[in-house]
């Protein structure tokens, strides 16, 4: 399957920066190569470990890696990579948390301050002004990208090809899912899942497998699968949890709802998530 998320183009462009600082290498101080070595090793492991995965890290953001080599860069041979001061505007281009940003607008100003000895008062004075303006018309559009992509993550599939959406769906659907269940008198129930952090993704996939294309199964925290189970009867219902805990890991504990019990007005997700729960050769 072809990659739709360009993971191709990006490896390419962090090979041809990783030889292009390469290349910068000869004639350097000690110092400053050994940061350049440092960054060519960073973008040489990035490139040929990317690779698109529905799975996110939950250690320091990567965002910090790039801007202490950037500012180490600089203050490694200020004279020479002065030129690196405008990298700090893409830098601030990219989604990050706010004291990622701080911390990067804090190093732009610190890597402005390391190459003003090489100009006059007025260019200092300029680069200041230039470094700024851009700098806010980064921040703005990282603002933007992060709005749309917290958006996108609402609505959309988070593993392509999966029936697997996040947890703010699940509450548009309920209320959808109970109009039809009044109309077309079908029992449903909204079938809750605890899992081990380690299980989750397996878990989700093998859910997706065995549940209906026409049931969606939903991501409630790093912990908690959901999924709407649609039967002609409670009787049918039970059966159903049955046959799908059988094929789920023991170690599993879940709970169960009637979809026409629960108000989605006054529901969210993170109630949703922390229902008790039960053994499940228990609850069945």
């Amino acid at each position: 399957m072809q990659s739709k998320y360009k993971i191709r183009l990006l490896r390419a462009n962090l090979l041809a920066a990783a030889v292009a600082l390469a290349l910068w290498t000869p004639a350097t101080p000690p110092a400053a190569a050994l940061v350049l070595w440092l960054s060519v090793g960073w973008l040489l492991i990035t490139a040929l470990m990317l690779d698109f995965s529905h799975r996110r890290s939950r250690g320091l953001p990567w965002q910090l890696v790039p801007g202490v080599l950037l500012v180490a860069l600089i203050a490694a041979a200020p004279e020479r990579h002065s030129i690196l001061i405008w990298a700090w505007a893409a830098m601030l281009m990219l989604p990050q948390n706010n004291w990622v940003a701080a911390f990067h607008l804090s190093a732009a100003l610190v890597s402005s301050v390391m190459v003003a000895p090489q100009l006059e008062k007025p260019e200092f004075i300029l680069l200041l002004c230039c470094l700024l303006v851009l700098g806010l018309l980064a921040l703005s559009r990282a603002q933007q990208l992060i709005d749309m992509n917290g958006s996108i993550r609402q609505r959309l599939r988070l593993i392509p090809g999966l029936n697997l959406w996040a947890g703010e769906q699940l509450l548009r659907d309920i209320a959808r899912e109970q109009t039809r269940c009044e109309r077309e008198g079908i029992h449903a129930e909204v079938f809750i899942l605890h899992v081990k952090r380690h299980q989750l993704w397996p878990t989700a996939q093998k859910l997706c497998e065995l549940t209906h294309d026409f049931e969606n199964v939903y991501r409630l925290s790093s912990t908690t699968l959901v999924t709407l189970l649609l039967a002609r009867s409670p009787k049918e219902a039970a059966q159903r949890r049955s046959l799908l805990l059988a094929d789920l890991p023991d170690n599993i504990t879940s709970e169960y709802l009637e979809l026409i019990d629960i108000e989605p007005a006054t529901l969210s997700v993170c109630e949703m998530s922390k229902l008790p729960t039960e053994r499940v050769r228990e609850t069945i």
